[in-house]
Protein backbone atom coordinates (compact mmCIF):
# COMPACT_ATOMS: atom_id res chain seq x y z
CA UNK A 1 0.00 0.00 0.00
CA UNK A 2 2.74 2.50 0.95
CA UNK A 3 4.66 1.55 -2.19
CA UNK A 4 1.65 2.50 -4.29
CA UNK A 5 1.45 5.93 -2.60
CA UNK A 6 5.15 6.62 -3.12
CA UNK A 7 5.34 5.64 -6.77
CA UNK A 8 5.94 8.51 -9.22
CA UNK A 9 2.86 10.18 -10.65
CA UNK A 10 2.23 9.87 -14.37
CA UNK A 11 3.89 12.67 -16.36
CA UNK A 12 0.57 14.38 -17.15
CA UNK A 13 -0.32 14.78 -13.47
CA UNK A 14 2.96 16.43 -12.47
CA UNK A 15 3.38 20.16 -12.27
CA UNK A 16 5.78 21.74 -14.69
CA UNK A 17 8.36 24.11 -13.25
CA UNK A 18 8.67 25.26 -9.71
CA UNK A 19 7.05 27.91 -7.60
CA UNK A 20 9.18 30.67 -9.10
CA UNK A 21 8.14 29.66 -12.62
CA UNK A 22 4.45 29.73 -11.70
CA UNK A 23 4.83 33.15 -10.07
CA UNK A 24 6.60 34.51 -13.15
CA UNK A 25 3.84 33.14 -15.37
CA UNK A 26 1.16 34.87 -13.26
CA UNK A 27 3.13 38.13 -13.22
CA UNK A 28 3.79 38.14 -16.98
CA UNK A 29 1.76 40.66 -18.98
CA UNK A 30 -1.27 39.32 -20.80
CA UNK A 31 -1.23 38.97 -24.55
CA UNK A 32 -2.72 42.03 -26.26
CA UNK A 33 -5.92 40.22 -27.27
CA UNK A 34 -6.50 38.98 -23.68
CA UNK A 35 -6.16 42.35 -21.94
CA UNK A 36 -9.46 43.56 -20.47
CA UNK A 37 -8.66 47.21 -21.30
CA UNK A 38 -7.22 47.82 -24.76
CA UNK A 39 -6.79 50.97 -26.80
CA UNK A 40 -9.70 51.60 -29.11
CA UNK A 41 -12.36 49.51 -27.39
CA UNK A 42 -15.85 50.54 -28.41
CA UNK A 43 -17.42 52.81 -25.83
CA UNK A 44 -20.20 55.32 -25.71
CA UNK A 45 -22.50 53.44 -23.37
CA UNK A 46 -22.29 55.95 -20.53
CA UNK A 47 -24.75 58.77 -21.21
CA UNK A 48 -25.13 61.11 -18.23
CA UNK A 49 -27.20 63.61 -20.27
CA UNK A 50 -30.47 63.03 -22.07
CA UNK A 51 -31.02 64.23 -25.65
CA UNK A 52 -32.64 67.51 -24.52
CA UNK A 53 -29.63 68.39 -22.34
CA UNK A 54 -27.20 67.60 -25.17
CA UNK A 55 -29.26 69.80 -27.52
CA UNK A 56 -29.25 72.64 -24.97
CA UNK A 57 -25.45 72.49 -24.74
CA UNK A 58 -25.16 72.35 -28.54
CA UNK A 59 -27.34 75.46 -28.91
CA UNK A 60 -25.40 77.30 -26.19
CA UNK A 61 -22.09 76.55 -27.93
CA UNK A 62 -23.34 77.96 -31.23
CA UNK A 63 -24.65 81.06 -29.44
CA UNK A 64 -21.34 81.61 -27.61
CA UNK A 65 -19.31 81.25 -30.82
CA UNK A 66 -21.63 83.68 -32.68
CA UNK A 67 -22.10 86.32 -29.99
CA UNK A 68 -19.02 86.15 -27.74
CA UNK A 69 -16.47 84.52 -29.99
CA UNK A 70 -12.75 84.36 -29.35
CA UNK A 71 -10.52 87.01 -27.84
CA UNK A 72 -6.76 87.41 -28.08
CA UNK A 73 -6.54 85.40 -31.29
CA UNK A 74 -2.99 85.19 -32.61
CA UNK A 75 -2.33 87.53 -35.54
CA UNK A 76 -1.29 84.57 -37.68
CA UNK A 77 -4.70 82.94 -37.21
CA UNK A 78 -6.92 85.99 -37.67
CA UNK A 79 -6.28 86.12 -41.42
CA UNK A 80 -7.11 82.45 -41.86
CA UNK A 81 -10.26 82.66 -39.76
CA UNK A 82 -11.64 85.78 -41.44
CA UNK A 83 -10.82 84.36 -44.89
CA UNK A 84 -12.90 81.30 -43.97
CA UNK A 85 -15.85 83.47 -42.92
CA UNK A 86 -15.25 84.45 -39.30
CA UNK A 87 -16.08 88.04 -38.38
CA UNK A 88 -13.47 90.31 -36.76
CA UNK A 89 -15.26 92.71 -34.42
CA UNK A 90 -14.25 96.26 -33.48
CA UNK A 91 -13.64 94.95 -29.95
CA UNK A 92 -10.87 92.63 -31.19
CA UNK A 93 -12.97 89.49 -30.89
CA UNK A 94 -13.41 86.93 -33.66
CA UNK A 95 -16.97 85.63 -34.02
CA UNK A 96 -18.04 82.50 -35.84
CA UNK A 97 -21.42 82.43 -37.65
CA UNK A 98 -23.38 79.20 -37.25
CA UNK A 99 -23.12 78.42 -40.97
CA UNK A 100 -19.31 78.64 -40.77
CA UNK A 101 -19.19 76.31 -37.76
CA UNK A 102 -21.49 73.81 -39.50
CA UNK A 103 -19.39 73.97 -42.67
CA UNK A 104 -16.13 73.40 -40.77
CA UNK A 105 -17.62 70.49 -38.81
CA UNK A 106 -18.77 68.90 -42.08
CA UNK A 107 -15.23 69.20 -43.49
CA UNK A 108 -13.48 67.93 -40.36
CA UNK A 109 -11.80 64.54 -40.55
CA UNK A 110 -13.78 61.73 -38.95
CA UNK A 111 -10.91 59.28 -38.59
CA UNK A 112 -7.54 60.44 -37.31
CA UNK A 113 -4.53 58.30 -36.53
CA UNK A 114 -2.40 59.39 -33.60
CA UNK A 115 0.94 57.90 -34.60
CA UNK A 116 3.24 56.32 -32.03
CA UNK A 117 7.01 55.97 -32.29
CA UNK A 118 6.32 52.35 -33.20
CA UNK A 119 3.37 51.59 -35.55
CA UNK A 120 2.05 49.00 -33.09
CA UNK A 121 1.27 51.95 -30.78
CA UNK A 122 -0.75 53.92 -33.37
CA UNK A 123 -4.21 54.92 -32.13
CA UNK A 124 -7.18 55.25 -34.47
CA UNK A 125 -9.34 58.09 -33.19
CA UNK A 126 -12.75 57.50 -34.69
CA UNK A 127 -16.39 56.91 -33.88
CA UNK A 128 -16.94 55.60 -30.39
CA UNK A 129 -13.46 54.17 -29.84
CA UNK A 130 -12.10 54.91 -26.37
CA UNK A 131 -8.47 55.69 -25.57
CA UNK A 132 -7.25 56.70 -22.13
CA UNK A 133 -4.16 58.82 -21.68
CA UNK A 134 -2.46 61.62 -19.86
CA UNK A 135 -2.96 65.21 -20.95
CA UNK A 136 -1.83 68.65 -20.06
CA UNK A 137 1.36 69.89 -18.53
CA UNK A 138 1.77 69.34 -14.82
CA UNK A 139 2.87 72.80 -13.81
CA UNK A 140 3.29 71.67 -10.21
CA UNK A 141 3.99 68.26 -8.71
CA UNK A 142 3.96 66.96 -5.17
CA UNK A 143 7.45 66.71 -3.72
CA UNK A 144 7.06 63.69 -1.45
CA UNK A 145 10.30 64.42 0.40
CA UNK A 146 9.38 68.02 1.22
CA UNK A 147 5.65 67.23 1.53
CA UNK A 148 4.88 70.27 -0.60
CA UNK A 149 4.14 71.35 -4.17
CA UNK A 150 6.94 72.51 -6.43
CA UNK A 151 7.38 73.38 -10.10
CA UNK A 152 7.75 70.31 -12.27
CA UNK A 153 11.12 69.42 -13.72
CA UNK A 154 12.05 67.58 -16.89
CA UNK A 155 12.86 64.54 -14.74
CA UNK A 156 9.24 64.55 -13.47
CA UNK A 157 7.93 64.36 -17.02
CA UNK A 158 10.42 61.59 -17.78
CA UNK A 159 9.31 59.64 -14.70
CA UNK A 160 5.64 60.05 -15.64
CA UNK A 161 6.36 58.79 -19.17
CA UNK A 162 8.14 55.73 -17.78
CA UNK A 163 5.16 54.93 -15.54
CA UNK A 164 2.71 55.30 -18.43
CA UNK A 165 4.87 53.04 -20.60
CA UNK A 166 4.36 50.19 -18.14
CA UNK A 167 0.62 50.73 -17.62
CA UNK A 168 -1.56 48.57 -19.87
CA UNK A 169 -4.64 50.69 -19.23
CA UNK A 170 -3.06 54.01 -20.29
CA UNK A 171 -2.83 54.17 -24.06
CA UNK A 172 -0.88 57.36 -24.68
CA UNK A 173 1.33 59.88 -22.92
CA UNK A 174 1.04 63.57 -23.61
CA UNK A 175 2.84 66.29 -21.73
Amino acid sequence: MIRQLLRPLPQSARRAGGRAARRMERAAPLAEELRPVRAGLIGGQYRPLDAAAVQAIDSAVYQILEEIGLSQAPETGIGYMTAAGAIAGDDGRIRFPRALVDDMLAKAARNITLHGQDPKHDLLLSGSRVHYGTAGAAVHVVDVEANDYRESWLSDIYDAARIVEKMDNIHFFQR
